[in-house]
């Protein structure tokens, strides 16, 4: 009898410790623009660990970009991909990009119907690459279309992390949904409580608001530009000027 109940408290207990509200870490970085006091490399590297600890127990973080803040998770974990939806109140039927560490990730998750130099002369950048998807690529991730958009946005925090973690994370903006995007991590104080890290690298800027110009390559020998945002010019004399792309009007 004695024993049943030492089982029934231990029961109580660890539902209590289930229903307690989410203890949300926040971890500062330097700004981006370096102007901040210098912080220790070692000092990175814990933040690293903790962000990378969080993402591989299912947890979404909010992480600094090169444009704006996101919301990542491990884009092959379907649970975590649903718990940002819930979080931003998506729309299931828009799409969540991925975000890699290097160039030759590309090739695993995506299939490439353009030259690696082009991949290279755009990122790591501003800019959102939308490619015909791999079947490595997590089958519940946005399964109703055949593209997925790559980031490799040019922070070097946010592509160790990819790195650490081995596999791509979902990446969306750090915001409820509708709303507007967020450069500083005060903008989204009202979603900390659902989140497991914040990553506090600063302000980025109002000129990064836009966000990443989102660019649809799937197609040889075209492209389509579905978003306009930051190093929108640039992305065009690229893909027309270096590579003779022709533009695909928007439908």
């Amino acid at each position: 009898m004695r024993a049943f109940r030492q089982l029934a408290v231990q029961i109580l207990q660890f539902r209590g410790e289930m229903c307690e509200p989410l203890k949300t870490k926040v971890l500062r970085l330097p700004p981006a623009g370096g102007d901040g006091p210098f912080v220790p490399e070692e000092d990175v590297a814990a933040v690293l660990s903790r962000t990378a600890t969080a993402l591989r127990d299912g947890r979404v973080v909010a992480v600094p970009t090169d444009t704006i803040y996101g919301l990542a998770c491990l884009a092959q974990n379907s649970a975590a991909v649903r718990r940002i939806y819930d979080i931003k109140g998506r729309d299931e039927q828009k799409p969540l990009a991925i975000c890699v560490g290097e160039i030759h990730d590309i090739y695993k998750y995506c299939r490439v119907k353009v030259k690696e130099d082009l991949l290279r002369d755009l990122l790591p950048g501003p800019v959102t690459l939308v490619l015909e998807r791999s079947q490595v690529l997590n089958r519940e991730l946005n399964p109703f279309t055949a593209l997925v958009g790559v980031r490799i946005p040019d922070c070097a925090f946010i592509r160790r992390l990819c790195q650490m973690c081995g596999e791509p994370l979902a990446l969306t903006s750090a915001n409820v949904s509708a709303q507007s995007s967020t450069v500083a991590a005060h903008e989204f104080e009202d979603l900390w409580p659902e989140l497991a890290v914040v990553v506090d690298g600063g302000p980025i800027g109002d000129r990064s608001r836009l966000g990443s110009t989102v660019v649809d390559l799937s197609a040889p020998g075209r492209y389509r530009i579905i978003r306009a945002g930051r190093a929108f010019s640039s992305t065009v004399d690229v893909l027309e000027g270096k590579y003779g792309l022709a533009s695909e009007e928007l439908g």
